[in-house]
């Protein structure tokens, strides 16, 4: 298959998977707490990366080790803690859009505290995107009386740490290979997953004989191997044969799997909340465009 078009394969495949990875982690807090659900998916995910590239650590010197730490509690470990924490009061198709702030963060970040400039349009992106998510939760705290909305800023933590993270892979490990930067983060991981998960009493017989749980569990590890480990390695595929901007655009196409997932399961969702999650997007749109000067060089 022609690169051009593996490039939308890969991108729909992300969609699918990451867009489902909200009502994964609902399905997982069945049997769960939150604390057991995140522990679980980073060592999951720690075991399948290490089975598939033990060697690639080999290639990461001494001083990148702390930064990769860094990157491993940012991108990785607390935001699995932070999203499963949201879903227990709010709906996963609404955690889903607010995932979506990430570039808007990334360029704020950026500017604040990596001293990036930024265009007019990025600027614009947002501000808008910032709106956005402001209203969302005002929306959906509106509809769901019996939510607690306050939990819908741990996404937004979340979404921050990831951006951080973007910019510290950025300049202090870009010169280390995907696949070992990838298993190094998650090797550093595993001892504390499994300390919190023998902290939480999941190793007990009870929890494991129990059905519900023993779901739960299966529905977490899609999550860690599929959700994780695969994609990623998708992802970083996608961005050797496409542009930065095509890989990004799967940032659009995520809440909409989402979105479907929740209102298959019985999710409301309102007009107001589909306009904010629109502003958001427009928002991550204007952030992530070219001024025409650019454009032009490129042609």
């Amino acid at each position: 298959m022609k690169q051009q078009h593996l490039k939308w394969v890969y991108l729909i495949s992300l969609a699918l998977v990451w867009g489902s990875s909200f009502i994964l982690i609902k399905k997982g807090l069945v049997g769960l707490t939150p604390i057991q659900l995140g522990a679980l998916r980073t060592f999951l995910a720690g075991i399948f990366l290490f089975i598939i590239g033990p060697r690639s650590v080999r290639k990461i010197k001494k001083p990148q080790w702390k930064w990769i730490a860094v990157s491993a509690f940012l991108g990785s470990f607390f935001p699995a803690f932070l999203f499963a924490f949201a879903e227990m009061e709010v709906d996963s198709a609404i955690v889903s859009i607010l995932n979506s702030t990430v570039p808007i963060l990334a360029l704020l970040i950026g500017v604040v505290f990596f001293k990036i400039s930024a265009t007019s349009n990025q600027t614009l992106g947002v501000i808008i995107g910032l709106v956005g998510s402001v209203s969302l939760i005002l929306a959906g705290a509106s509809i769901n009386e019996n939510q607690n909305y306050w939990y819908a800023l741990l996404p937004l933590v979340a979404t921050t740490m990831y951006a951080f993270n973007v910019h510290i892979i950025k300049r202090y490990l870009q010169e280390v290979p995907v696949l070992s930067l990838t298993v190094g983060c998650f090797l550093i991981l595993m001892l504390p997953s499994v300390v919190i998960l023998w902290q939480s009493d999941f190793f007990t017989a009870e929890r494991l004989q129990n059905e519900t749980t023993q779901l739960s569990i299966g529905y977490i590890a899609i999550l860690a191997v599929v959700g994780t480990g695969i994609a990623k390695l998708l992802f970083n595929r996608m961005v050797q044969i496409s542009t930065p901007v095509f890989s990004t655009s799967v940032t659009y196409l995520i809440p909409v799997v989402a979105l479907t997932w929740g209102i298959l399961d019985g999710e409301l969702f309102n007009w107001l909340q589909a306009l904010s999650g629109l502003v958001i997007l427009l928002g991550v749109y204007f952030a992530n465009r070219k001024p025409k000067s650019a454009k032009r060089k490129s042609a």
